[in-house]
């Protein structure tokens, strides 16, 4: 595709938002789900170094793009869920 194809599409996309042809398909759920990481992202105030195996942090950089958040996000969820009792073990 070249340069101005992509300018085109661009063009055709933004005519299509403003004339108000767009509708959000978002999960409420969801939405408070990423709010909810929001919020707690910006409300750190502490650092702290932590060494992982390769593979254990290969496997949280891989969730955490599935959620579509960045891990070091996952992680403190995680260790926040674990300390307010949120984090359950899943049963298969």
């Amino acid at each position: 595709m070249s340069m101005s194809e992509l300018e085109q599409e661009d063009k055709e996309i933004l005519e299509s938002f403003e004339k108000d042809e767009w509708e959000s398909v978002g999960d409420p759920n969801r939405l408070a789900q990423l709010q909810s990481y929001a919020k707690a992202t910006l409300a750190k105030d502490k650092r702290i170094t932590l060494r992982l195996s390769s593979l254990d942090l290969d496997a949280i950089q891989t969730k955490a793009i599935e959620e579509g958040i960045p891990y070091q996000t996952l992680i403190s969820s995680i260790l926040h869920k674990y300390i307010t009792g949120r984090l359950v073990e899943r049963r298969e």
